[in-house]
């Protein structure tokens, strides 16, 4: 019985071969995915890093001179410490930046920079201090409501840029630009650092939504002309007025004038 016993205990020869392979294989293998992590948690910060000193040196060739070496500012320009990448991305992507030339505002002009260019400059901005981000796209995807987007456009932004976005004149040589055919990113960047006489809507005057709203308001009106045919620049009773008195009263005494000649 004894025997019987210690035999049928005994292993299978091939046992601790078997479990030395398996855990060889799981050795292998939970090395392999930790060394992919790591690897890829390294590559993030290396290629991060590559992308503000390429920013850094487009920085120090196109805007160094009025914005300071380190961003600090200057009699000729503001610093940009603390700006953020979102207002780097309206500024240089919209062409306002570099200025052509000192004003009273920057004017919108064809962009001078590609858009990786633009984010590295971006990139290095960002690096001095916090600022506003780039937003998630699905805040800018002009997907929102149309009919709120409107009314809160009405609100805050009719009274300088007038009710179709058409743009008006301010004080001291500056203006409300039109608001027509711009890309979604920069309706939002916009709104949320407030450039030249612009105030910020952060998040607490407008949700992110909100701004998504009036991004499809916008979007909106570039895709629906006006329904009233000519629209004499969307500038209301100004154009219209300006219209009646020079072509409609015009027209009546012109008319009056040939009468007039006819009868004598």
């Amino acid at each position: 019985m004894t025997t019987f016993a210690r035999r049928s205990g005994r292993r299978h020869p091939l046992t601790f071969a078997l479990l030395l392979t398996l855990g060889l294989f799981a050795t292998g293998g939970i090395y392999a995915a930790t060394s992919a992590t790591m690897a890829s948690a390294e590559t993030t910060p290396v290629a991060f890093e590559s992308l503000v000193d390429e920013g850094e040196k487009l920085f120090m060739a196109n805007c160094a001179s009025c914005h300071g070496m380190s961003g600090e500012g200057s009699e000729a320009g503001p610093t940009v410490i603390g700006v953020g990448a979102l207002s780097v991305d309206f500024q240089v992507g919209t062409g306002r930046m570099p200025m052509a030339a000192s004003g009273p505002q920057a004017a919108v002009k064809p962009v001078q920079f590609t858009q990786p260019q633009i984010d590295a400059m971006a990139a290095w901005v960002a690096s001095l201090a916090p600022g506003p981000g780039l937003p998630e796209a699905k805040y800018y995807d002009a997907e929102g409501d149309a009919a709120s987007g409107a009314e809160l456009f009405r609100i805050n932004c009719a009274m300088c840029h007038n009710v179709a976005g058409a743009g008006g004149a301010l004080t001291e040589g500056k203006y409300a630009p039109h608001l027509r055919d711009l890309q979604p990113i920069h309706i939002y960047g916009a709104m949320v650092t407030g450039p030249q006489n612009m105030p910020v809507f952060n998040d607490m005057n407008l949700t992110p939504e909100q701004k998504n709203d009036v991004i499809t308001y916008l979007k909106y009106m570039d895709e629906n002309p006006s329904v009233g045919g000519f629209s004499l620049g969307s500038l209301g009773p100004v154009s219209e007025g300006l219209f009646i008195w020079l072509i409609g009263l015009g027209g009546l005494i012109a008319v009056a004038i040939w009468l007039t000649a006819r009868s004598n």
